[in-house]
């Protein structure tokens, strides 16, 4: 691919340029070195050192030089060849895990129950496992009560409703959101709010209350029609896509303050990511987002490495699509491409995947905290209560366990102070399968980041 194709070539093109390109970045991308990997794309070569997550372009002969130290695995020289460059810096993550650090988020089971019928539920069909409840008022005002107790005047918390269908228990969820926005008030705390929700339920007068509120709602749309009906069905079988895409578009339509997104679960079903993020983006979504299907509580539909082989394929396409539209000065809300180029642009570099057990809890309908949203009522994520407040042995021992440094093969990965070591709920399920995934995505975006800081540097400003 040229350096200034992407803005000129068709839908059928960039498919066969993505095949092409998985295919080459399937070899590039594997683990050859824990200190530095070679990007190279259709400019300058580029050197990523993964202490601090930092890029660099370098000549020609100084990427054979390098590539020739990864294949001796000759991991002493590589660092003296940093030294000499100017490149190495004293490690800015260490052995020492967070400990008791402050919550900052907090994630509400407020229904534990849900009306649909998905195939591959995480949190078995609604209810985790346990019987179907509505998470009650006083519960929902006490877990506001832990988020806001120890932020400062002018700080940020994040509170987020999920279920099951957390739509299903609408009453408390909107007084839930009132109380929380009081007690900010007075606190001078800011409360922001977010909602993942099938749509199902959805009504009109949602969509002014969500505004009203600054709400990031996210809808769950696997796909366009029958692709979507298959994945996610009501408890009878009934499809959902059409009614689902009726009932937004009051949302759709009224966000200002409110943002819509969707977000897409991919299946080894899935045949074209990019027409469904099309179709998605034409719809006037704010965002959309694919995650490969890793872990499903009855073992259906999850994706094997074969299936992200194919995943990553489409997966480039879409970015291609991207690159495209944002050479063309268009936005284009492809949510893992923005995230993917926010994050090495700035040199996200961290222990842990995400704010799980750490700044972030999820809290089940009775009360119960947990390490996230996924581990509801799963002793292995058990993090304490809303009335005694966090386990600070239970969350400081998940903290030492779950460090990226604790985890192998993570330790001799070039990628894992971006990644972080992968989702814990998933890696502790099922494994690291998708490590090879998760490489050559970085890797491609890091190809795509050097084009456009080239070609198009406005949109990073």
């Amino acid at each position: 691919m040229s350096a200034s194709s992407p803005s000129n070539i068709t839908r059928h093109s960039l498919t066969t340029i993505a095949t092409e390109l998985a295919s080459q970045i399937a070899r590039q991308s594997m683990p050859g070195s824990s200190q530095i990997h070679i990007v190279q794309g259709t400019g300058p070569t580029q050197l990523f050192v993964s202490n601090g997550s930092r890029l660099h372009k370098i000549s020609p002969d100084t990427a054979q030089h390098f590539q020739q130290l990864i294949a001796q695995q000759n991991e002493t020289a590589i660092q003296e060849t940093l030294v000499n460059m100017g490149l190495h810096t004293a490690p800015l993550i260490d052995d020492i895990p967070l400990k008791s650090p402050p919550v900052y988020a907090l994630s509400l089971a407020i229904a534990q129950k849900c009306n649909m019928g998905c195939t591959y539920c995480y949190a078995d069909q609604g209810d985790f496992g346990g019987p179907a409840k509505n998470m009650q008022l006083d519960t929902a005002k006490a877990s506001i009560d832990l988020l806001l107790r120890d932020v400062p005047a002018g700080g940020k918390v994040q509170l987020t409703f999920l279920g099951g269908e957390p739509l299903i228990n609408r009453k408390s969820l909107q007084a839930a959101t009132v109380y929380a926005a009081e007690q900010g008030v007075q606190k001078n705390v800011t409360v922001n709010y977010s909602l993942t929700t099938n749509g199902t339920l959805l009504k009109p007068s949602d969509a002014d209350f969500f505004e009203e509120h600054g709400f990031a709602v996210t809808v769950s749309l696997d796909g366009i029609g029958e692709q979507h009906d298959q994945q996610r069905p009501m408890k009878n079988g009934a499809g959902t896509y059409q009614q689902i895409i009726e009932k937004i578009q009051p949302l759709l339509s009224k966000q200002q303050r409110m943002q819509v997104s969707a977000r897409v679960t991919v299946t080894p079903t899935q045949k074209d990511l990019g027409n469904t993020l099309l179709e998605f983006v034409n719809m006037g979504f704010h965002s959309i987002g694919f995650s490969p299907l890793l872990r499903a509580a009855n073992g259906r539909d999850e994706m094997t490495k074969a299936d992200l082989e194919v995943m990553l394929e489409g997966m480039i396409a879409c970015g291609l699509l991207f690159e495209q539209h944002v050479m063309q000065g268009k936005r284009f809300p492809f949510l893992n491409m923005v995230n993917a180029l926010k994050e090495i642009a700035k040199g996200t570099h961290r222990p842990y995947p995400c704010g799980a057990g750490a700044g972030y809890m999820g809290v089940s309908a009775d009360g119960d905290m947990f390490a996230c949203h996924r581990f509801v009522n799963e002793p292995a994520g058990k993090m304490g209560n809303i009335y005694d407040g966090v386990d600070a042995t239970l969350q400081n021992n998940w903290l030492s366990s779950r460090h990226v440094h604790q985890q192998e093969p993570c330790n001799s990965c070039w990628a894992k102070y971006l990644c972080g070591g992968g989702c814990h709920h998933e890696v502790l399920e099922k494994g690291r399968h998708a490590c090879d995934y998760i490489r050559g995505w970085l890797h491609y975006t890091m190809q795509a980041h050097e084009r456009l800081s080239r070609l198009a540097p406005e949109w990073y400003r």
